[in-house]
């Protein structure tokens, strides 16, 4: 019998072999068109464009000439994501282990936005270690145009799935990937910066700092970016 701690490891690498096989027929449409001489590069080292209909950031959420390094961090100042919508068939994806009061109010957040913006959201609740990845898989099999991750369980079986998923935009709130690829952002702050990969507990965390505020600036900045086409940076909210 496998040790749990390694079973979502040899879920995540059978995953990894059948996505290679299978990500060739995925659908393309909600990839961005491709120009011949973009004048902003985005962490996949293509233009940045946005998704139809998402409006426009403000001044201070990123310097779009000089966009931070591929998975590097953004701090956008308060309020500059307010300008930006979702398109009116966008679809997002709940993916959390719901287990903790931090990510309980990380999950609040994401429905409250979702809600607000009149977002359809279907949630995938991981519940078990052992059943990470098949609740990923799940996650993905729902072809949304996002899929927002709360829990720290779920970071470090993110980190060996999502590189092989590139159609898909991730989206995880109150931690980030040790080694994000271009299809993931993250969202947090100081005292929410848990990476994986046995770090352990960053020393800057601190449970009192997941409000219901700071948690809905996260999602509400974390979304902004991803349908402006910024895709697979840190964004940093206050």
């Amino acid at each position: 019998m496998l040790p749990r701690a390694s079973g979502w490891l040899v879920a995540a690498a059978v995953l990894t072999l059948t996505s290679a096989c299978s990500a060739s027929t995925a659908d393309e449409s909600r990839s961005p068109s491709p120009t011949s001489s973009p004048a902003i590069v985005g962490a996949d080292g293509g233009p940045v464009e946005p998704l139809p209909g998402s409006g426009t950031l403000g001044p201070g959420f990123v310097t779009p000439t000089a966009p931070p390094p591929p998975g590097g961090t953004m701090t956008p100042s308060p309020g500059s994501w307010d300008g930006v919508t979702v398109p009116s068939d966008f679809r997002v994806v709940l993916l959390t282990t719901d287990q903790d009061a931090q990510t309980k109010v990380l999950s609040a957040a994401v429905r409250s936005w979702a809600s607000r913006t009149h977002v359809p959201l279907t949630t995938v609740v991981a519940d078990d270690p052992l059943n990470y990845v098949p609740a990923i898989q799940s996650a993905i099999d729902e072809h949304a145009d996002l899929v927002v991750s709360t829990g720290e369980g779920l970071v470090d079986p993110l980190a060996v799935v999502t590189a092989s998923w590139a159609q898909q935009r991730f989206l995880i709130v109150g931690a980030e990937l040790a080694e994000p690829t271009f299809n993931v952002t993250a969202a947090d702050w100081k005292g929410a910066s848990y990476r994986g990969e046995g770090l352990g507990t960053a020393t800057t965390y601190d449970a009192s700092s997941f409000t219901p505020e700071r948690a809905a600036r996260a999602v509400s900045a974390g979304v902004a970016a991803v349908v402006s086409g910024y895709s697979g940076y840190v964004v940093w909210v206050p």
